[in-house]
C-alpha cells in the first residue's frame, strides 16, 4: 500500500462513523444544552441584518456571516449533496438535512466560546477562535497550537488548491473545445484568478467582507432561482419527491428506478457526512470570522452565526437533493447510480434549456471564488496565532502560489490530505464545546429575553507579544 492509498483509508476512515457520532452526537447534546437554540433561528435571522456599530469589533455581524457562508456555502452543496444521493440513495437527503437542523446548536456553541475568548491585539484588532477558546477557556494551549496547526495546514488544500481546481476546471471545459485550448485557457485563468484574489485578500479583513456582503447573496439568490425553476418544472413529481426520500431513509432498499440500492446504513452515512463537510458545524471555521464582529454579547453573534447552517444545509442543501431527486424521478434518461456527484447534477440542471448550464457554471464557479476568500482569513488567522504578525504577508504569498499550483495539477492526493486534516481539526474544536458546555449554558441563560440587549461588560484583554505569536 502506498502512501496515497494510506492517506485514502485513513480518510474514508475518519469521516466514515467516527466523526459522524462525535459531531451529530455533539449536535445532539448541545441542543438540549442550549434549550434548543434552533427555536431561535427567526430572531437570528433578524439580527444578522441588524448593525451593533457601538460594539467591539473590526466587521459588521452581516460581515463576519457572509465572509463564513462564503467558505461553507460551496461546491459541496452541488456536488456535495448530488455525491451523497449517488452512493447512498435519496434516503441520504433527509439524514443530510437533519445535521443541519441540530447542527445549528453546535454552530452557535462553537462561536460563542469563540468570542467570549477573543482578544485583541497590540493594534486593536480582534483575535479568536477555537484555539483561544482552548488556551483561555480550558487552559489547554497544546490543543489549540494543534487546532490551529490543522487549520492553517488545511487550509491550503481544501480552501485553496482545490476551488481554484475547480475554478478553471469547470469554466475550461465549458468554453474549451480541444486539449490544447485547454492547456492555454487553464493557465491564463488561473493567472487572472491569482490576480482577482491577491486584489481582495490584500485588504485584509474588512476587503474580504466587503467582497462577500455583495458576492454571497447574488451567488446564492442565483442558484436558488435556478433550483427554483426547476422544482417548478418539476412540480408534478414533487409530492413523490418527498415520499421516495422520507421512504429509502427508513427502507433498507432504495426506492425507485434510477437510483442505486442503499441500504439505511448506507444513507444514514453519506447524508451524515456530506452534511456535516458541507456546513461545517463543529469543525471550528466558522467562529475564527465570527470572532472579528462586532456584537455587544457573545449570543448576539452565536445566534447570527448559526442561521449560517440553516442557510447552507437547511435550505440550499435541502433545494439542491429535492431537485435531483425529482429530476431522477420525472427524466428516466439521468442516472441516479452513476456515483458522480458533478455529472448527476450537470444532469439535473441540463433539463433547464438554455440557461440550466450556465446558472451551474457561474454557481460553481462563484460559489469556488467565495470559498477560497473565505477560508484564506481561516488559515491566515490560525497561523497568526502560531508565528505571530510577520507571517501574515507570507502567507498571503504562498496562498496566491498555491491558487496557481491548483489551478494547473491533479489534485485527488491533495483533496485527501486536506479532506483528512479539515476532520482532525474537528476533535479539538468539540472538545472545546464539549468541556465548555456548562459556560455555553451559562452565557445563554445569562442574555436570554430582553437581556440579548445587554452589553457584556467583561473587558477584552489585549494579548501581550501578539506580533510573535504562540511559537513565533
Amino acid at each position: 500500500m502506498n502512501f496515497s492509498q494510506i492517506i485514502d483509508a485513513v480518510d474514508s476512515f475518519l469521516w466514515g462513523w467516527p466523526l459522524i457520532i462525535l459531531l451529530f452526537g455533539t449536535h445532539l447534546f448541545m441542543t438540549f444544552r442550549t434549550g434548543i437554540i434552533q427555536k431561535d433561528i427567526f430572531k437570528a435571522i433578524k439580527l444578522s441584518v441588524t448593525k451593533d456599530p457601538d460594539s467591539d469589533g473590526d466587521v459588521s455581524q452581516f460581515g463576519a456571516l457572509t465572509t463564513a457562508l462564503s467558505s461553507t456555502i460551496g461546491t459541496g452543496n452541488i456536488v456535495g449533496v448530488g455525491t451523497a444521493i449517488a452512493l447512498g440513495g435519496p434516503g441520504s437527503v433527509l439524514w443530510m438535512w437533519l445535521t443541519g437542523v441540530f447542527g445549528i446548536a453546535t454552530k452557535y456553541s462553537e462561536t460563542l466560546i469563540a468570542i467570549k475568548y477573543r482578544v485583541k491585539s497590540e493594534d486593536g484588532s480582534m483575535l479568536g477562535g477555537a484555539m483561544y477558546a482552548l488556551d483561555r477557556g480550558l487552559h489547554k494551549k497544546w490543543l489549540g497550537i494543534i487546532f490551529a496547526l490543522l487549520a492553517a495546514l488545511c487550509a491550503f488544500g481544501i480552501g485553496c488548491s482545490v476551488q481554484a481546481n475547480a475554478v478553471v476546471s469547470n469554466i475550461c471545459h465549458n468554453l474549451a473545445t480541444d486539449d490544447s485550448t485547454v492547456r492555454i485557457l487553464t493557465y491564463v485563468i488561473a493567472a487572472v484568478l491569482c490576480i482577482l484574489v491577491g486584489l481582495v485578500i490584500i485588504g485584509g479583513i474588512k476587503s474580504i467582507t466587503r467582497v462577500s456582503e455583495k458576492l454571497v447573496p447574488f451567488m446564492a439568490a442565483f442558484y436558488v432561482l435556478g433550483c427554483l425553476i426547476i422544482l417548478i418544472m418539476n412540480h408534478d413529481v414533487l409530492a413523490e419527491t418527498v415520499a421516495v426520500i422520507i421512504s429509502s431513509a427508513f427502507s433498507p432498499k432504495a426506492a425507485g428506478a434510477g437510483f442505486i440500492g442503499s441500504t439505511i446504513i448506507t444513507a444514514c452515512r453519506y447524508g451524515f457526512a456530506r452534511g456535516l463537510f458541507s456546513n461545517e458545524s463543529g469543525m471550528g471555521s466558522a467562529p475564527l470570522v465570527a470572532s472579528a464582529a462586532q456584537t455587544r454579547n457573545p449570543k448576539r453573534q452565536a445566534l447570527v452565526s448559526m442561521t449560517g447552517t440553516f442557510w447552507d444545509t437547511v435550505v440550499v442543501c435541502l433545494m439542491t437533493g429535492l431537485v435531483l431527486v425529482s429530476c431522477i424521478i420525472k427524466y428516466p434518461e439521468i442516472d441516479g447510480t452513476i456515483g458522480n456527484g458533478s455529472a448527476l447534477t450537470s444532469q439535473a440542471f441540463s433539463t433547464i434549456s438554455v440557461i440550466g448550464m450556465p446558472i451551474l457554471l457561474i454557481g460553481l464557479v462563484s460559489f469556488a471564488f467565495s470559498t477560497i476568500l473565505g477560508w484564506y482569513y481561516y488559515g491566515e488567522r490560525c497561523a497568526v496565532y502560531l508565528l505571530g504578525e510577520k507571517v501574515i504577508w507570507v502567507y498571503k504569498i504562498l496562498w496566491i502560489i498555491c491558487i496557481f499550483a491548483g489551478s494547473v495539477a491533479e489534485l485527488n492526493l491533495i483533496w485527501n490530505i486536506a479532506d483528512l486534516l479539515n476532520g482532525l481539526m474537528a476533535i479539538p474544536n468539540i472538545i472545546a464545546v464539549l468541556l465548555l458546555s456548562n459556560v455555553i449554558a451559562e452565557e445563554t441563560k445569562k442574555y436570554s429575553g430582553s437581556h440579548i440587549e445587554d452589553k457584556d461588560e467583561t473587558k477584552i484583554p489585549v494579548l501581550k507579544n501578539s506580533k510573535k505569536g504562540v511559537i513565533g
